[in-house]
């Protein structure tokens, strides 16, 4: 039984030791991930700048369209009252 405990916690480390390195690692390359991720939340690319001007002016333009279109009705209502 003690051979037995003794086998088996001298075979852990060799059968865990992928686990342990791969532990290891990814505790000393967290802060370079966190790091980059903060990067990427706080600053925009060029394609995500281009992005949102382009949707922003997309949006606007469809407002515009929509008043002139409301505009265009009232104006055409006003005529047709008037006749």
């Amino acid at each position: 039984m003690r051979i037995g405990m003794v086998l088996a916690a001298l075979t852990l480390p060799l059968l865990s030791g992928g686990c342990i390195a791969k532990t290891a690692w990814d505790v000393a390359t967290l802060p370079v991930k966190a790091t980059g991720q903060v990067v990427d939340w706080t600053t925009t690319s060029q394609e995500e700048a281009d992005r949102n001007y382009g949707r922003k002016m997309r949006k606007k333009e469809a407002a515009e369209g929509r008043r002139l279109r409301e505009e265009e009705r009232r104006r055409k209502r006003e005529e047709r009252e008037d006749d």
